[in-house]
């Protein structure tokens, strides 16, 4: 080894000692991204891995120098993050056979990851959970490798995203609807879940119980509810209804009556709690993360039209899928628990997703 290389890598053996170096799968789609710029602004390095199926290339969202870039790879900011295009069981399988695989394929010198954020998933909105569910399925695969790698290489601390739609939809009806509470879900008497989606989600906050008991892997596990935010792409509802009151479109379409409704958080509020719970739940039990507040898409609509300076006329379209008819959280037990709220009112993060909406149309 000539003397470049051995103080390159020498540079490098450094960093790694003095650096936490964090993962996160998923890490293009809409919490992902979010989640990786907001690791940039602390003292870490990143791994993240996305086969940009929905996710977007960090190329237009990173806004970092670029450092070396290979066939399915490049690394930013003097090699301080590390983007891997792939299917993120690719990924957890090199790691599972080598300690070294980072290095070894990337240039990436890391032989323990602290902290990992798991989310990679098959997404797609109401259309995707509703219109090919065994697709959606494919979510259990990618859980049962994340965590029978983690079991076993031990990673600092893991976080897995379960999803309100683990709720029993008996308690999501028109006539029944309550606030859903984190112990309405009793692995020992079981309700039905939402789809797929729900089956999938349910099972991992299962393995999360698992691997938290019986392998002493900290684990938290956390149930967002509908989160937006203005960089959101158009296969959710938020911003699609933000762009078509932008456009001022009339009649304005919905999808089913309208009167279905949600609990929106802002997902600078869901990264908030995401990281104030790791630093507090280890055990495996799952937190809500919402705002309490139940709003129907036609308030959402009113809003964006209010900002647009119109009223139109809505034209329901009841053949569209659209899922339970109500889904709200209780914040009960993370309010007592660890002390936090939501930051962001509606209006505001409505507010910061119809101007983005108007400057892209």
């Amino acid at each position: 080894m000539n003397r470049k290389a051995r103080v390159y890598k020498d540079y490098f053996r450094a960093i790694e000692s003095a650096m936490k170096t964090h993962l996160i799968t998923g890490g293009c789609g809409f919490v992902g991204r979010n989640m990786v710029k907001r690791l940039m602004n602390t003292d870490c390095r990143i791994v993240f891995v996305d086969n940009l199926a929905v996710g977007t290339h960090p190329d237009t969202w990173l806004h970092l120098p670029k450092t070396r870039e290979g066939l399915n790879f490049a690394t930013y900011d003097n090699d301080r993050l590390l983007f891997i295009q792939d299917d993120a069981r690719i990924l957890i399988r090199g790691l599972m056979d080598n300690d070294s695989y980072l290095n070894d394929h990337f240039g990436f010198p890391c032989s323990h990851l602290n902290d990992v954020f798991h989310f990679a998933a098959i997404v797609g909105g109401r259309a995707m959970i509703d219109g090919d569910p065994m697709a959606v399925a494919l979510d259990l695969a990618i859980d049962a490798e994340l965590f029978y790698w983690a079991c076993n290489k031990k990673p600092d601390r893991l976080l897995y995203p379960s999803s309100s739609a683990a709720y029993p939809i008996d308690l999501q009806t028109e006539n029944g609807a309550i606030q859903l509470k984190e112990s309405d879900i009793n692995f020992s008497k079981m309700g039905q879940p939402d789809m797929t989606y729900g089956w999938s989600k349910l099972t991992g906050e299962f393995l999360a119980k698992i691997a938290a008991q019986h392998y002493g892997l900290k684990v938290t596990c956390i149930r967002p509810f509908s989160g937006y935010g203005e960089d959101q792409d158009l296969t959710y509802p938020v911003p699609a209804i933000a762009a078509r009151a932008a456009r001022k479109e009339d009649p304005f379409q919905v999808w089913g009556t309208g009167y279905q409704g949600r609990d929106f958080v802002h997902i600078d509020d869901v990264i908030d709690c995401i990281l104030l719970a790791m630093d507090h739940i280890h055990d495996g039990t799952a937190i809500n993360i919402g705002t309490g507040k139940l709003t129907t898409f036609r308030d959402i609509i009113k809003v964006f039209c209010e900002f647009a300076g119109y009223e139109p006329t809505i034209e329901a379209l009841t053949h569209k899928p659209v899922g339970v008819f109500s889904r709200y959280c209780d914040m009960t037990f993370v309010e007592e628990t660890l002390g936090w709220k939501a930051k962001i009112s509606l209006e505001d993060g409505m507010r910061r997703v119809y101007n983005a909406a108007k400057k892209s149309i």
